[in-house]
Order: C-alpha cells, then sequence, then structure tokens
C-alpha cells in the first residue's frame, strides 16, 4: 500500500442480528468506496436475515422485522457485493468483527471471499495511543465528527471514513500511511485449519465495534 489515501478502499459497516457470525446474520450494509483519496461512491441495503431481529438490537440500530421483511436475502446481493469489494482494501472500525460476518454470509451463498482488511480501532490505538476508549463514539467525541445516523450502516461508514482523513490531516500522510501498513491484514491461514473455528474465538476488541 503506496499511501493509505491513494488505495482502492471499501469502508464498510454491517449491522447484525447480534455478535456471533457463526449464527447471527447481517441486517444491513454499507460499502463507501474511495478512489484516490476521494469518494466514489456510496452503497448500502437492509438484508433480510431470514431470522427473528432481537428487541434489544431493534432498539440500538432502529432497523424493525418490518423493515426487513421485503429487503433482499444475502444471497440475492452476494454476487453485486463481491464485485464491489473486490480489489479493495476493507476498511472497518473493528475489521474482524464486519469481515468475519462477510465471510459466512458469502460462504453461505456459495461464494469464496477474502480480502485485506484495516481495522480503524487498531488505528486509532497506534496513532493515538494516550487515549483509552477507541470505539466508534468514543473517536467521534474526540475528533469532532458528525453521523447523520448512529448505527445505521451508511451512517457509521461514513463516520470511519471522516476519522481516516482527519488521522490522516492530524499525524500526517507519512506517519499514517505506516501505521496502516503495520496493521494491515491479509488473512492466511495452513489448509488445515477451518476458517470458521478461528472466526467463533471471541476476540477482546469486539466490544469496540460500533
Amino acid at each position: 500500500m503506496n499511501a493509505l489515501l491513494d488505495a482502492p478502499l471499501a469502508i464498510v459497516d454491517l449491522e447484525t442480528t447480534g455478535m456471533h457470525p457463526a449464527h447471527d446474520r447481517i441486517t444491513e450494509i454499507a460499502v463507501v468506496e474511495v478512489e484516490g483519496g476521494e469518494v466514489a461512491g456510496e452503497w448500502s441495503t437492509l438484508v433480510n436475515p431470514q431470522t427473528t431481529i432481537p428487541p434489544a438490537i431493534q432498539a440500538l440500530t432502529g432497523i424493525t422485522q418490518d423493515m426487513v421483511a421485503n429487503a433482499p436475502t444475502f444471497s440475492r446481493i452476494a454476487e453485486a457485493l463481491h464485485e464491489r469489494l473486490a480489489n479493495r482494501i476493507l476498511v472497518a472500525h473493528n475489521a474482524r468483527f464486519d469481515y468475519g460476518f462477510l465471510r459466512h454470509e458469502f460462504g453461505r451463498a456459495g461464494v469464496q471471499f477474502a480480502a485485506r482488511t484495516l481495522c480503524t480501532v487498531k488505528l486509532s490505538r497506534r496513532l493515538y495511543p494516550e487515549h483509552a476508549q477507541h470505539n466508534l463514539d468514543s473517536v467521534m467525541a474526540r475528533h469532532g465528527l458528525a453521523c447523520a445516523m448512529r448505527h445505521r450502516a451508511l451512517g457509521d461508514a461514513q463516520v470511519v471514513w471522516q476519522f481516516v482523513r482527519t488521522a490522516a490531516q492530524e499525524h500526517g500522510m507519512d506517519a499514517a500511511c505506516c501505521a496502516a501498513r503495520q496493521i494491515v491484514r491479509t488473512p492466511a491461514l495452513p489448509v488445515h485449519i477451518d476458517p470458521a473455528l478461528v472466526d467463533s474465538i471471541p476476540g477482546a476488541h469486539v466490544v469496540e465495534s460500533h
């Protein structure tokens, strides 16, 4: 990655029925496509999870069972979404969470998916180690970032992109790119390791996802 803001990026945010990609499902997806440091397109859709959205999740996100009843299932959008994400670095706040859900959903749809990932929780920790909290609300408050619709996929994805740009401005492009290179992950596992087993291991930073 030569320069953080020059690389083709897909800023991704998901809303889900819960925290576990093996058995919870996606209810909303947003992708902010970045080319040459500028937003080239924004896309979002509700997703029918084909399961019940818990009341607590409905209260948090505002996404109700009625809202997703006529939305497309993931399998219906899988091919188009895969094309949208292809050849881009997937950027997300707690990328392991979003990447894990996407890989499980693509797998259920019979589509192979792999992507380099950049976690902005890790980027925040690396660039702002003096702060204890790096969840999205803390990042927004710290940098004075505005969110059009919190806990909705497109609003949160837009905030993540605002943070990336702010970090580059505050630390300088070289420092931001250096930090990003150190945490960009290219998933690679031995052939005998089941990726689903790895994704099922709880991560200590999962609470930082949204």
